[in-house]
């Protein structure tokens, strides 16, 4: 029973969050873009989901996993006003490949897309090739973008540590300029140059989080002397 009923709670406590938050958006370049006629993809990390989600414009496409997990969240995608598209990791067998050109169909009318772009398993922080992939074949800018709000709830033992945003609180969305692969570059290396934004971006805006990750992530990638 409780799973069943849990993706609605989520979806009410999503609304509640996007009716009662605050919203700035700061070094915005999306106004510039489609003026220009030139699609973008929102690339934000899998711990800012949910702030993402109440805070992006009503019609944005967002990949969702197959998973469980991305069962949850469908119908707070759609209680915001946004379009759930399910795949996952550009894997064909877990319909990433048709995720992939429905993202791309969706760009060509104009709309925009938003990924978690180390989801949906990780490791935290770590931009994986498919956002490259569809900023290719659908000729659109990336959007590095960190949205973090000043009142939440950090969930520690996700791999990601999740944060929920609480009521009343203000959410900030930080942009850098649109990013596009380089004549030659290859995707693996404009993952990179995205990921790198993303870890300025939230040293800059989120330092004592952005510490607790580095820390986490130099205890996983060191030996334990005891394995020695």
């Amino acid at each position: 029973m409780m799973k069943r009923l849990l993706p609605y709670f989520v979806a009410g406590y999503s609304l509640l969050v996007r009716w009662t938050c605050r919203v700035r958006v700061h070094n915005d370049p999306r106004q510039t873009m489609t003026q220009a006629g030139v699609p973008h993809v929102f690339a934000a990390l899998h711990a800012h989901q949910v702030a993402a989600m109440v805070s992006a414009d009503p019609g944005t496409g967002a990949m969702v996993s197959r998973s469980a997990d991305g069962q949850i969240i469908v119908p707070a995608l759609r209680a915001n006003g946004h379009v759930p598209v399910r795949g996952s990791g550009g894997r064909a067998e877990k319909g990433g490949a048709t995720a992939l050109k429905a993202l791309v169909e969706y760009l060509g009318v104009g709309t925009p897309v938003i990924l978690a772009v180390d989801g949906p398993r990780g490791p935290r922080g770590t931009v994986h090739k498919g956002i490259g992939v569809l900023a290719r074949k659908s000729g659109a800018g990336v959007l590095p973008v960190l949205v973090i709000t000043n009142r939440r709830i950090i969930l520690s033992k996700a791999w990601d540590r999740l944060q929920i945003p609480l009521p009343f609180g203000t959410i900030d969305a930080f942009f850098v300029e649109p990013m596009f692969q380089r004549k030659g570059e290859k995707l693996d290396g404009f993952a990179k140059r995205i990921e790198t934004q993303l870890e300025k971006l939230e040293q800059q805006h989120d330092p004592q989080e952005a510490t607790k990750v580095r820390r986490e992530i130099a205890l996983v990638k060191t030996p334990s002397r005891r394995a020695a």
